[in-house]
């Protein structure tokens, strides 16, 4: 039996190359079910790297630590989506929350696909 859809968070967190010498990369993702453990995410990471920033990106990320977060939880109890970013050197770190509605897959009682899994056929490379 499927569960009912839930409510959460998608969480990422992206890195940027300002010099434009390579394009946004996904870090890392996260799916939280709650606006704290979204935002408690952002925080533990900004708080493991902050020793190792310059001193402007620390300064921004305690700001958004001390300041910041409490404006980021309300705003996704309203369900808005948040942005919180720091820039180091030359690199800006981005992490983003939206909500979303999770969506729970059937589970595989047997070991054969479905038939319509061999309907997708993956790509060859050049």
């Amino acid at each position: 039996m499927l569960k009912p859809p839930q409510w959460g968070y998608w969480c990422e967190c992206w890195t940027e190359d300002l010099t434009e010498q390579w394009g946004p990369a996904l870090l890392a993702s996260f799916d939280a079910y709650s606006a704290p453990q979204a935002d408690r995410w952002v925080a533990v990471a900004l708080r493991t790297i902050s020793p190792a920033l310059d001193a402007d990106a620390s300064d921004e990320a305690w700001e958004w630590l001390y300041e910041g977060r409490i404006e980021t939880r309300r705003a996704l109890l309203r369900a808005e989506p948040c942005t919180v970013s720091v820039t180091h050197a030359k690199t800006r770190i981005t992490w983003t929350i939206r909500p979303v509605l999770f969506l729970s897959l059937a589970h595989r009682q047997a070991a054969e696909l479905p038939a319509c899994a061999y309907d997708f056929k993956p790509r060859q490379t050049e």
